[in-house]
């Protein structure tokens, strides 16, 4: 993956960590709210708690608040994904329990995805394509999943696709919500997503009984 480095004035790696934490929730609230366009980065330090002085020490660009966002969330799933990713125990069931976790996690992010999705668009090419490379790194965990827990189950291509197929029925339960969640409870689409997802893999899934 390409480094997309965002330049800070300050040495101190400890507190631009903390700063751009401040950042990044800040941004993340407002965006929420208004949207990157309509968001000033006035109104992020304001958010965030410090000065447009103090804001410009630790980025260069408005754009830059948008990337450290993005790459925020991305981080986030990552972290919680490779969580339940238990690759030492391939099963059917181990699985099951990798996609149920990662729709779940979608449904706590799903404002943050929403974001991902409004407003990637809005970054230069270069910055844009670090991005998407999470996204792929992303795909590749779920891939690596489905390869361990069966290994036999799918060629290479049809996996890779399998594993996107997943990724973005976890998005969409967020970008869709307007009508997937008046039709819908979370359980009752993962085990309809579950199904379909055996059904490719040639296994007859039999969801248990979840709680609505």
């Amino acid at each position: 993956m390409k480094e997309n480095k965002v330049l800070s004035s300050v040495k101190d790696e400890e507190l631009i960590k903390k700063r751009r934490d401040q950042m990044i929730k800040g941004a993340l609230t407002l965006f929420k709210e208004k949207g990157f366009h309509r968001t000033t980065t006035r109104e992020i330090a304001k958010e965030s708690g410090f000065s447009i002085g103090t804001l410009y020490e630790y980025i260069r660009t408005k754009e830059d608040v948008l990337y450290l966002v993005c790459e925020s969330i991305h981080g986030e799933v990552e972290k919680r994904l490779e969580a339940v990713v238990d690759l030492n125990q391939p099963s059917t069931e181990n699985l099951e329990n990798v996609i149920t976790s990662f729709f779940r996690l979608m449904d706590d992010m799903q404002e943050e995805i929403l974001i991902l999705y409004q407003e990637v668009k809005s970054l230069s090419k270069e910055t844009r394509s670090a991005i998407l490379d999470k996204e792929r790194e992303m795909a590749a965990m779920l891939e690596k999943a489905i390869i361990t827990c069966l290994p036999h189950a799918l060629p290479k291509q049809d996996t890779t696709l399998l594993a996107n197929n997943i990724l973005i029925q976890g998005h969409m339960w967020g970008f869709r919500r307007w009508m997937l969640q008046k039709e819908f409870t979370l359980e009752e689409y993962i085990a309809k997503q579950l199904t379909f997802t055996f059904a490719a893999l040639g296994i007859e899934y039999k969801p248990t009984k979840m709680e609505g």
